[in-house]
């Protein structure tokens, strides 16, 4: 009932810029949180950014003053520009959603990923 989708990804040289998309659709009633997470081959799933919907916002340490994350949950949309892109921020980026479906429950969805790949 609930799907997230995300886009943007991509090749990009050390330096450059991407501009990541995600996309709830669905039986969704109330975002409380949006985010990204990123996993590298044999590697944890770790927390890229987040945002709440009172508009607070967390970075892992390795990203900030780099990416930005911002988001209109109102139509459930999440982005993440990452800007002076690294090697080491080479992975698959995914796209999660704490959220209320309309059957008032809550619970945490995953999107399919999309692949950012920096060459140095």
């Amino acid at each position: 009932q609930v799907q997230l989708v995300e886009s943007g990804g991509g090749l990009v040289q050390a330096g450059g810029s991407l501009r990541l998309s995600c996309a709830a659709s669905g039986s969704i009633s109330s975002i409380n949180t949006m985010g990204w997470y990123r996993q590298a081959p044999g590697k944890e799933r770790d927390l890229v950014a987040t945002l709440n919907s009172n508009g607070r916002t967390n970075y892992r340490d390795s990203v900030k003053g780099r990416f930005t994350i911002s988001g209109d949950f109102a139509r459930n949309t999440v982005y993440l520009q990452m800007n002076s892109l690294k090697p080491e921020d080479t992975a698959v980026y995914y796209c999660n959603a704490y959220l209320m479906s309309r059957g008032l429950v809550w619970d945490n969805y995953w999107g399919q990923g999309t692949q950012v790949t920096v060459s140095s």
